[in-house]
């Protein structure tokens, strides 16, 4: 690469050509000299689709590193940030734009200048591809393909489709396979409807880089089966007795707000991570967590795809995933660039059908271990647990009571009307009974404070003095546990494996 589009550009046929560059080249036109130069219309060349905002400032960063020296111009396109602001950045006619659906769309639809010529696109890449055309996802990236494959075709174009599940399929369920016109889906039919979907014309090239297993070998996964109001106590547990950098992944927003609550409560520090947060907040927290070492993420599946965190050490399913291209992807984002990494179900009554599922579409040749738990400290971790849920509850029950009443209550000024202490949320009590209430409220938080000062992980003595070797042995706090969760898990199966033989 040598200045802006002089990339290197493959036609249809594969083969290469190289562009020269003639700098500020003059040339007649009548009466006036005219320079090429940078205000000349730049053409866009090349439009990146991502599923999530995360990915595509991921991605624009690692373009922006290749072509650093290029002087190619790149510009981001995601919801949640100001439109107006991502107008101005595509009036300086960036050559590639990374982009997810919703915006881009809105821009094409008000008919952006830099958007309205699609035709010159010489390069569309749709990242995580099988995400992105799922059915009831992504209406406008049908609506892109459609224009791009029809009105705005350009047959020098290549297009590109990149996942990490794009060969993974599922079993057919039955009543599926009863219906009429039925196709029983394999490696083959999954790829072709993919193709026909992203308007692929002609035969692609398929570049399958995955292994039989679709998960890498320094991955240990692992499992906990417990009961659905007991999935509080083992997360709880396994981030105090194996801190580190850590991801857990659950299926709903509501799910993710009420696990913050608890582990703030109980001196965790988690960083959410959902769809319903503001921008800037959610790349924060992504940032927070990739700076510190000790650290908790607690999200839904925005952060399960091809987000590079480096050094995540564990991820957690507080509830199993619905499909296995999810777990796939979320249990990628540990055990990365050859590191040791650890995927650990939580599997409640509620996860078996979801479990078997993507136990069979994985064609797991062995059984998932179970990870190994200290029944000792157990106790301990449910009384405090259970006092935290109760500060939790009680505390969201205020909070929202108070929000409810007060939009009543400026609504009704605002109608100049009287309100009925009936509209009112909860029962309207006296000033004793509030005070009585946040006394042990308060009461309560005093007692987990004490609580969470006590060691939990206590070394054994085991013998008869207090010391050993003239060495003073002291209770271990959770930072101070050498083991990891992965060698735990190792020697577990080395002693099964001893047992056996």
């Amino acid at each position: 690469f040598r200045k802006r589009q002089n990339a290197c550009i493959c036609n249809s046929n594969d083969s290469l050509y190289c562009v020269k560059v003639l700098e500020n080249f003059e040339f007649d036109s009548g009466d006036e000299t005219h320079t090429v130069s940078s205000h000349k219309k730049r053409p866009l060349l090349g439009l990146v689709l991502t599923p999530t905002r995360e990915l595509a400032v991921q991605v624009k960063h690692h373009i922006d590193a290749v072509a650093k020296f290029t002087g190619i111009k790149t510009a981001i396109i995601v919801g949640g940030m100001a439109a107006q602001k991502q107008e101005r950045v595509l009036n300086r006619k960036p050559e590639i734009v990374i982009a997810t659906p919703g915006r881009l769309w809105e821009l094409v639809k008000e008919r952006h200048p830099h958007l309205s010529n699609l035709r010159q696109l010489r390069c569309l890449v749709i990242d995580e591809a099988d995400r992105m055309v799922e059915k009831g996802h992504f209406l406008e990236l049908s609506q892109l393909l459609e224009i791009l494959n029809d009105s705005q075709y350009n047959p020098q174009r290549q297009t590109f489709v990149f996942s990490a599940t794009l060969t993974l399929v599922h079993q057919t369920p039955t009543r599926v396979l009863q219906k009429k016109n039925a196709k029983k889906m394999d490696k083959k039919t999954k790829l072709e409807l993919l193709m026909e979907k992203v308007g692929i014309k002609g035969k692609p090239k398929v570049i399958d880089l995955t292994r039989k297993e679709a998960t890498v070998e320094t991955l240990t996964e692992t499992r906990i089966h417990c009961n659905t109001n007991e999935k509080d106590y083992y997360l709880y547990y396994f981030l105090l007795q194996y801190p580190g950098r850590t991801m857990v992944f659950a299926n709903s927003i509501d799910c993710v707000k009420r696990l913050s609550s608890l582990l703030t409560i109980l001196n965790c520090d988690p960083l959410p991570l959902h769809a319903n947060m503001h921008q800037k907040q959610r790349l924060k927290n992504l940032e927070r967590f990739a700076e510190r070492e000790s650290c908790v993420l607690l999200t839904t599946d925005v952060a399960a795809r091809g987000l590079d965190i480096p050094n995540v050490q564990h991820v957690i399913h507080y509830q199993v995933p619905r499909t296995s291209e999810l777990y796939v992807h979320r249990s990628g984002r540990t055990a990365r660039a050859a590191k040791e990494g650890l995927s650990l179900l939580l599997i409640g009554p509620d996860d078996l059908i979801n479990f078997r599922k993507i136990y069979k579409t994985l064609e797991k040749s062995e059984e998932l271990p179970f990870f190994p738990i200290e029944t000792k400290c157990m106790t301990s971790i449910k009384e405090r647990m259970n006092l935290a849920r109760q500060i939790e509850k009680a505390e969201f029950f205020n909070s929202r009571t108070k929000q409810h009443n007060s939009w009543l209550q400026q609504a009704a000024e605002a109608l100049e009307i009287d309100l009925d202490d009936d509209m009112l949320m909860g029962k309207k009590t006296s000033e004793e009974e509030e005070s009585q209430k946040q006394k042990i409220l308060k009461g309560m938080k005093k007692q987990l404070k004490h609580m969470l000062t006590q060691p939990l992980f206590k070394v054994l003595m085991k013998t008869k003095y207090p010391t050993q070797s003239g060495k003073l042995l002291l209770p271990q706090t959770s930072g101070s546990i050498s083991e990891s969760a992965v060698g735990t898990v190792s020697k577990q199966q080395a002693k099964k494996k001893k047992s056996i033989k």
